[in-house]
Order: structure tokens, then C-alpha cells, then sequence
């Protein structure tokens, strides 16, 4: 049966209105603008890092190091992968930059 004594009653009230404070209070922080903003800043720097780091040992010839860029997942092994969409993507912009480059000479 419940317990019907008013001392623990009133003992599991506080108790619980206690924890529900708690829990309250650490969804308000974990919501709060500040408080994501802060973690989506961390975040950010993290992944800028890691691909700072990932870039550079691509270019010294480490590209068993290479990681993407996203967070890292324990579970699966880095990828590597090959240079040839990174040699692509930057002769294609050397063709736009030439191209453009062209285009404002011809109009003058």
C-alpha cells in the first residue's frame, strides 16, 4: 500500500520537487542560445582543425592520415582517399579564374 505517514509524504515531495528543479534547470541550460551557440562554435572549431590537420598531411604525402572533415566515428576506420576530386576541383578553378580573368580583359 501507499505510504500514508505525512512526514514521508512530504519527504518524497521535497525530494522530487528537488529533482524536477535539477532537471529543469539543466534542460534550460542545455537550450539556452548561449549555451548551443557555444557548442555549435566548438563544433565548428573542431572539424576546421581536423581538416587543417587532414589537408596538411595530404600535401606532406601522409594520405593514410587523411580524415574527412566531419566528426570522427570510432566505430569506422578512416577512409582514404584518393587526389584526384582535389587535383579536379582545383584545375577547375584555374579554368574559371583564367576564364574570368579573360572576360573582364575582352570587355574593356
Amino acid at each position: 500500500m501507499a505510504d500514508t505517514d505525512p512526514d514521508a509524504l512530504e519527504q518524497q515531495i521535497e525530494r522530487t520537487r528537488a529533482e524536477l528543479a535539477r532537471t529543469v534547470d539543466a534542460i534550460a541550460d542545455r537550450v539556452s542560445p548561449k549555451r548551443v551557440a557555444e557548442r555549435e562554435v566548438a563544433k565548428a572549431k573542431a572539424n576546421a582543425k581536423q581538416f587543417v590537420t587532414s589537408f596538411e598531411d595530404l600535401l606532406r604525402g601522409h594520405p593514410r592520415r587523411f580524415t574527412t572533415y566531419a566528426p570522427i566515428d570510432e566505430a569506422e576506420p578512416p577512409r582514404t582517399p584518393s587526389m584526384g576530386p582535389l587535383l579536379v576541383g582545383i584545375g577547375a578553378a584555374v579554368v574559371i579564374g583564367a576564364a574570368v580573368v579573360l572576360l573582364r580583359r575582352r570587355a574593356r
